[in-house]
């Protein structure tokens, strides 16, 4: 069963400018971040840079077509192994990373540098009915916003402008995109994204959407509705990890409970703990599985 948590200051706003073909995004996430980052010890420069990512997936996710949810993982070599962060069509997120936890890494370390070479990403789009589809790129730029905004010119052939930030206390993000197969004044998108640029990190963290607006197109305001409301949801389930540990096998399993008495398997995303102990695995099996990893092992030791 989906766990859904409403925490305050979680706001997606829409913004379209009705004098040109423009439309536009931007998200807050406070009490959904600090339950995201709360749930590990995560070091300064990944804890941005997933903040970053989730604020990137609760944008995008946000013109979904359809029900289900949208994934964007950052995958490297580097002391950071993996970024993932997964928003859905309903309006709620999640996220979480793995690193090398022995490694020291300076706050100001860019992304980059903590994937090492051969840095990767993927966006999956899930519907709930029917075939995932997926995209695998290599990386391009140095930062979250750079490299979606290379993902989506090269996919979507659309110009994109992208703004991330995020701290300890909260994410933000601003995404604006030329509608398709519209006519627009000369220039008039390159005016738009060149006052996008100037946002700051600490106006994206710290300022309300209609703030931020007001300050960068207070010459030609958009029109801007009413927000939604973003919740942090894990979709984590008892159910799910038995589904894990059949495609293991029996033998995998019934060898680890006979070995350690019981298998503790918690969720990277929420930190939830679910427990098979000797009898979970043997129903789950429809047999004695660790019986019989017991009296293999015992006619290993007799040889």
């Amino acid at each position: 069963m989906t766990s859904v948590q409403t925490l305050p200051g979680n706001q997606l706003t829409r913004l379209v400018f009705d004098d040109m073909p423009v439309r536009g995004l931007h998200v807050s996430l406070a009490g959904v971040w600090q339950h995201i980052v709360g749930n590990k010890d995560y070091p300064t420069a990944i804890r941005h840079a997933l903040g970053e990512l989730t604020a990137a997936a609760v944008l995008l996710a946000s013109n979904l077509k359809f029900d289900g949810s949208l994934i964007l993982q950052v995958q490297g070599k580097g002391v950071l192994k993996m970024l993932v962060a997964e928003a859905t069509s309903a309006h709620t997120c999640r996220a979480t990373a793995r690193w090398d936890e022995q490694a020291v890494i300076d706050e100001h370390t860019g992304l980059r540098d903590l994937l090492g070479e051969g840095g990767m990403f993927v966006m999956t789009l899930q519907p709930q009915n029917g075939e995932p589809w997926q995209g695998v790129v290599a990386l391009e730029g140095d930062t979250i916003a750079q490299m979606l905004m290379d993902y989506m010119a090269r996919s979507e052939q659309l110009d994109t402008h992208i703004s991330l930030a995020a701290n300890e206390h909260s994410a933000g993000g601003l995404l604006l995109q030329r509608l398709p197969e519209q006519e627009i004044a000369a220039n008039a998108w390159a005016d738009v994204a060149t006052l996008a640029q100037t946002v700051t990190a600490a106006e994206l963290t710290d300022l309300s959407a209609h703030t931020v607006l007001y300050r960068l197109f207070h010459q030609t305001p958009p029109r801007v509705f009413e927000p939604q409301t973003i919740e942090f949801a894990c979709t984590c389930s008892r159910g799910k990890v038995s589904d894990m540990l059949l495609l293991l096998g029996g033998q995998e399993v019934g060898e680890a409970v006979a070995e350690q008495g019981s298998i503790d398997i918690s969720c990277d995303f929420c930190h939830a703990h679910y427990v098979f102990d000797e009898t979970d695995v043997n129903t789950l099996f429809g047999m004695d599985v660790v019986r019989a990893a017991k009296d293999e092992a015992q006619k290993q030791l007799s040889h």
